[in-house]
């Protein structure tokens, strides 16, 4: 409610009445002064009295109407100062990037948030046209107008903006009218970044999909196995039968690919079984020999090659349930598989430690990673792949298997020099003794 009105009456009000008594009382002592000293004094001397009396009682009013209105103007300006400065204290402090524009998109006011996100500062935002809006959003932003000039609101809605370097962001928008007491309208726009929770919408999305996959996988496993062992027992019985150089050949090669087709859907099923987590002495040579066997189809896809220097692993066990461990190392071999470029080299080593600590360290020829990346990697749902390649929990889910075995896993990588998987575990009793001997 505008107080205008009210107040500009009461200023008046007191004004005149402040004056009156001014007045009054000026009179009052003129006239008390007039009896007492000059009671006896002639007509001319009186009227100069008077005359003198009606001078001083103006210039005395007038001064005390100058001073009183400037007082009152100096007051109403500081409080016009403190309510801009609350005003702009407000807009700047505001989590949002807030923008105010007119119909013509020509910025009228413009946050701190909205330097921070967009790049662009308030005095390359201010009176220029809005500049953060992509090409293929302009009909988006005309509708969003054309609604709340006919008195909706938009509220909370998701979509695109671009800031100076071209790069878009995804935001999430509330656009609202804004009318000045003038009566000039404007147009409030406040929008948020919201590209972490798209991220974490679609990883989610994607860990739906790859739930799916694993489950139906698991059900193709179960079909395929039963034929697959009915068509190597049949190969074999032919093989037994036929005593045919000719096609003897053929017959090995066909045993040989069901064989492999048999070992990875088994592997599958092992992969897939969930069961309860159960610690044992663990031999980690034939474990990691075990995972690089089952990654092997997409090895042999990307031409790369994975080179085991185990020696020192050899008779080397952990206490550990092993279906954590398939999962650990399956994890780095896989981002490692990732990461190199076709023909590219894996290099898997064992060493044994200081304090009966077993090293294995998983080496690629690969892109690396950057310095900007790098704090965030063990961070869930972080990820430097593509849409749809992979869902950031990979390292994360790696750290938590390691800390569970009393063990700890850190990474060395530069960009384009490759990355080093580094993962240490602690001996199981029954191996350290031999670790000075076998080392």
């Amino acid at each position: 409610m505008d107080d205008s009105g009210p107040q500009r009456r009461w200023f008046w009000a007191t004004l005149v009445l402040s004056s009156v008594s001014l007045v009054t009382l000026v009179f009052g002592l003129w006239e008390l002064v007039e009896n007492r000293f000059f009671r006896a004094v002639d007509y001319v001397t009186l009227h100069y009295l008077y005359i003198t009396r009606g001078i001083a009682s103006s210039l005395l009013l007038a001064f005390w109407a100058a001073w009183y209105v400037l007082r009152q103007r100096r007051r109403t300006e500081e409080e016009l100062r403190r309510s801009r400065e609350r005003y702009r204290g407000l807009l700047e402090v505001s989590p949002g990037a807030v923008a105010l524009y007119d119909a013509a998109l020509r910025v009228i006011e413009w946050n701190a948030a909205a330097e921070r996100l967009y790049g662009l500062s308030k005095d390359e935002a201010v009176g220029q046209p809005l500049s953060t809006v992509p090409p293929e959003k302009e009909a988006e932003l005309r509708e969003f107008l054309r609604r709340v000039a006919g008195g909706q609101s938009v509220l909370d809605a998701e979509t695109l903006r671009r800031d100076t370097t071209g790069t878009t962001l995804e935001v999430q928008l509330s656009l609202l009218p804004f009318r000045e007491a003038g009566g000039q309208s404007y147009f409030l726009e406040v929008t948020s970044d919201i590209r972490e929770r798209v991220r974490m919408r679609q990883t989610l999305l994607e860990l739906e999909k790859l739930t799916s996959m694993g489950k139906m996988a698991a059900g193709t496993a179960h079909h395929l196995n039963t034929p697959l062992a009915a068509m190597l027992l049949r190969v074999q019985m032919m093989r037994e039968r036929n005593h045919q150089a000719g096609c003897a050949g053929d017959l090995e090669r066909l045993e040989s690919g069901l064989r492999f087709c048999q070992h990875f859907v088994q592997r599958l099923l092992e992969f897939s079984r969930q069961v309860p987590l159960q610690k044992q002495p663990q031999a980690v040579e034939p474990l990691l020999r075990s995972v690089v066997s089952f990654l092997s189809p997409p090895v042999l896809a990307k031409r790369a090659r994975i080179q085991l220097e185990l020696k020192t692993a050899n008779g080397a066990q952990v206490f550990a349930d092993r279906n954590q461990l398939e999962a650990l190392f399956s994890v780095l071999l896989s981002n490692a598989l990732d990461a190199i470029a076709p023909e590219g080299t894996i290099v898997v080593r064992s060493r044994r430690l200081a304090g009966d600590q077993l090293e294995i360290e998983i080496s690629d020829t690969g892109c690396g990673i950057s310095a900007a990346d790098f704090p965030h990697v063990f961070e869930p749902f972080f990820t430097t792949k593509g849409p749809g390649k992979g869902t950031g929990l990979g390292l994360a889910i790696a750290r938590n298997i390691v800390r569970e075995h009393g063990g700890s896993i850190h990474l060395r990588s530069h960009a384009s020099e490759g990355t080093t998987a580094i993962v240490e575990l602690p001996l199981h009793k029954g191996t350290r003794g031999d670790a000075g001997e076998q080392s």
